[in-house]
């Protein structure tokens, strides 16, 4: 096990009706004057932008409102957010909704302090150096930004999709009201348990020697995905299985399951292109990427994926180690098949003739390599999209 640092600073607030405490908690915080950021409409119609609202009337704190944010969070609203912010004196921003509104409410904390464009920041031209306080009240179970210190945003006019991670966007406070979740579109939950899985991937598909503990953790949260999941696409109205997945897509990002261990991230780092230039959803992308980025890399460590095939995925242990493997990756291609999710690029309306500027999106370190666990070169990349092709 490595050595680590770990904190988090954000407050739980979990179970029914608890964005019905947003204005209480904010007060008992000091915040009087908050952005709210959501998205295209269903926090609307459900009545919960409503909700918030009053809540924050009832407890004094003022609010000002930036809707319509969309999948794959662009940089537009990010710089109205960031004009609106500067104008009117806030103090928080409150992301309300998924992934994106959580992630444009970030990029918004970042962007109102700072004398620059934010996107300095995405671009690494700038290290992040004060951010407002971010909120989150959750909608869909998925991206873990509710308690992650991470943010994805895509320029539009490039079109590149980047990503920021500082300590200073990891909200300070997060609601997590399992029935907002209930009326989620099936296809949406599959794609967030997509994402929260491949979340988990990217630490557990590690090089660092000596972590049961996070081992076990990793596999435990990957089989109540699995079966909780499952549970929940059948009944749109289960508590329990919905609860089980908003709070396994909390652990699955907020680095609990990443202590002491060396991340990859590479699979994420090659799915970003297809959503900024196909606007895939980012949890499709990586449902149908994972796959093959494991068949790629199986030979890198073959007794890591058979531990994944075993301990996950349920396949009989066996002499022949790689077969039972390439058998785990196969039951975990079916998973996703079972959950409606798509198996390849061509989904999207990826072709052969856009895989050379889908790798040149790709960010690669000064070795020309991405990820950790067996680092991918340009080469690999294109062996790994053209097999998706298929």
């Amino acid at each position: 096990m490595d050595n680590f640092t770990f904190h988090i600073p954000t407050q739980f607030v979990f179970g029914k009706s608890a964005e019905m405490q947003t204005g209480k908690k904010l007060k008992e915080l000091g915040l009087k004057n908050v952005l709210i950021v959501y998205g295209t409409g269903s926090v609307v119609r459900s009545g919960l932008l409503d909700r918030v609202k009053k809540s924050l009337k009832d407890s004094d704190v003022s609010f000002l409102e930036l809707g319509g944010i969309v999948p794959n969070p662009v940089d537009g609203p990010v710089y109205e957010g960031i004009r609106i912010g500067r104008e009117n004196n806030i103090d928080c921003v409150l992301g309300l909704g998924g992934g994106s509104a959580l992630d444009t409410a970030k990029a918004i904390a970042v962007g109102i302090p700072y004398n620059g464009d934010f996107w300095d920041f995405y671009a690494d031209k700038a290290t992040v150096e004060e951010a407002l306080p971010v909120i989150s009240v959750l909608t869909i179970a998925a991206a873990g930004s509710e308690s992650s210190n991470s943010s994805v945003i895509t320029k539009e006019e490039i079109p590149l999709k980047k990503g920021l991670k500082t300590e200073k966007i990891r909200p300070v406070l997060a609601f997590l009201n399992p029935e907002l979740t209930f009326t989620v579109p099936a296809i949406q939950k599959a794609y967030g348990i997509a994402d929260m899985m491949a979340h988990i991937f990217e630490r557990y598909f590690t090089n660092t020697k000596d972590v049961l503990l996070t081992d076990e953790l990793c596999e435990a949260v990957l089989r109540t995905i699995i079966k909780s999941g499952s549970k929940m696409l059948f009944n749109s109205q289960d508590y329990a299985s919905h609860a089980d997945i908003m709070w396994a897509g909390t652990l699955a990002h907020n680095d609990t399951l990443a202590t002491g261990r060396q991340q990859d991230w590479s699979c994420h780092g090659i799915a970003h292109g297809i959503s900024a230039r196909f606007g895939a959803a980012h949890g499709a992308t990586l449902a149908v990427l994972f796959p093959f980025w494991m068949l790629h890399q199986l030979h890198h460590d073959v007794e890591r994926f058979y531990r994944f095939a075993v301990k996950v995925m349920g396949v009989d242990e066996q002499g022949n180690h790689e077969a039972a493997a390439i058998e785990g990756i196969n039951k975990l291609r079916t998973f996703f098949d079972s959950l409606g999710l798509p198996h390849s690029l061509k989904t999207f309306g990826v072709t052969e003739e856009a895989l050379p500027e889908l790798v040149d999106d790709v960010k690669l370190n000064d070795e020309g390599t991405i990820g950790f666990f067996k680092p991918l070169t340009k080469e690999d990349i294109l062996a790994i999209y053209k097999a998706a092709l298929k």
